[in-house]
């Protein structure tokens, strides 16, 4: 059962000799009771130290997930603030 969810977005840049295209894929950070799993990565809860976040301004920031592995950054442009509350939740257990 998934507990949160975070939107979060990669910005794709694609460039050819006469034009840049930028193409946005908008993904997701879903929080069950032992993981976060993201589009491409599962994290067990068990491996992850922290959760942070930075203030890009206008409306973006990123959400740094410190696990065992690294430091995983993902842009976002929502309030991460329930999020990342219930991720340090779940931390505090283990």
């Amino acid at each position: 059962m998934i507990i949160a969810t975070q939107p979060y977005y990669k910005a794709e840049r694609i460039v050819t000799a006469d034009n840049l295209e930028i193409i946005i894929h908008r993904r997701s950070l879903c929080l069950y009771s032992n993981r976060i799993v993201s589009a491409y990565r599962e994290f067990p809860i068990d491996e992850i130290f922290d959760i942070s976040f930075k203030d890009l301004g206008q409306g973006h920031g990123v959400l740094y997930l410190h696990t065992k592995h690294g430091v995983y950054a993902y842009t976002i442009e929502t309030d991460a603030e329930f999020f990342i509350s219930e991720v340090k939740k779940r931390l505090q257990s283990f």
